[in-house]
């Protein structure tokens, strides 16, 4: 308990754990509605910050995700709240409030949780991936795919960030893979047209029904990947990197101890307030079943400004303010 000492035992009115879309327009709603409050994530900007290009985000034609979610945290940051880029380890319902633990000497107090822990990325789970994560397996092409410069990469996936990552890294590597299970590509027509023009340069292959089975290295680094069929009549492709693009599953391992309602496909259910079967504990964003219908930054934020006007009507026991804007 000393970092709550530390705080003079601060009580926000509102803590918001994630510091992607969602997190971050609780956050500023939060502030406007004049409710202290904290943001922790691991990573700012969530899973949009892994986007080489936001081409759909009202207000900018292009922008990537890294800068768009720095704009979001500056904002949210100068409108009052602060934010922690670390990783919530617990939270704890303690009668009338909530205690958000990082670490054993790291814990604060809250009137109300706002949790939008978005999604966590699927492994392939073979044999290699755990060896070479790091050495040549990346789960972030936005972060990795300048260390591949002139080298051979693949990207496993067929859907946007698997085809937006190809082309990304493409400005990168000399040749570029998408190897996808299935046998058309599931993204936009944008990206698509982009990859078609990297694959008529031959700097783009793709290898359509064709799974991975294991990646290979010399034990310090990647040097190919075996697959399930063979390509050019071989059964692996040597190269040096393989990033990983085939979604995720909701985030919720942080609030299933708190006996949290979950629907059949382990999304958190929520009411139209965003509001779970916790006093006190709304969730928004890829996490809840709302989000099962589009799962887009512009949604997210719609519902975390949702969980903020909740929030203020939890605590104040009257509806938050309607706040003039968009």
């Amino acid at each position: 308990m000393d970092q709550v000492k530390q705080e003079n035992n601060k009580t926000y009115d509102v803590i918001i754990i994630g510091a992607g879309p969602a997190g971050l327009t609780a956050s500023i709603y939060a502030s406007r509605y004049k409710l202290t409050n904290l943001v922790i994530g691991k990573q700012l900007g969530g899973e949009l910050s892994l986007a080489h290009k936001v081409e759909n985000y009202p207000g900018f034609v292009s922008i990537s995700g890294l800068d768009l979610t720095a704009k979001w945290k500056q904002q949210a940051e100068v409108l009052g709240a602060k934010v922690i880029l670390k990783e919530a380890g617990k939270i704890e319902k303690q009668q009338d409030q909530f205690l958000i633990e990082i670490n054993e000497t790291e814990k604060y107090q809250a009137r109300t949780v706002i949790v939008t822990t978005g999604s966590e990325r699927r492994r392939l789970n073979i044999p290699g991936e755990k060896d070479y994560l790091g050495k040549g397996i990346s789960y972030c092409y936005t972060c990795d795919s300048p260390f591949f410069k002139d080298k051979t990469v693949a990207l496993i996936g067929g859907s946007d960030s698997a085809v937006s990552g190809a082309v990304h890294t493409a400005e990168y590597a000399s040749k570029v893979f998408i190897i996808y299970r299935q046998d058309k590509l599931r993204a936009e027509p944008i990206w698509i047209e982009e990859w078609q023009r990297l694959e008529q340069q031959g700097k783009g292959i793709t290898i359509y029904n064709t799974n991975i089975t294991e990646i290979l290295g010399d034990g310090t680094k990647v040097t190919g990947i075996k697959l399930d069929k063979p390509y050019h009549n071989q059964d692996t492709i040597n190269l040096d990197g393989v990033f990983i693009e085939i979604g995720g599953v909701p985030g919720t391992t942080l609030v299933q101890p708190l006996g949290i309602e979950l629907d059949e496909t382990s999304h958190v259910k929520v009411s139209e307030n965003m509001e779970t079967n916790i006093n006190g504990l709304f969730c928004a964003g890829d996490m809840v079943d709302k989000s099962r219908v589009m799962k887009q930054a512009i949604t997210a934020m719609a519902q975390g400004a949702i969980a903020a006007a909740s929030a203020y009507k939890f605590i104040k026991k009257q509806a938050a303010p309607q706040i003039r804007g968009i």
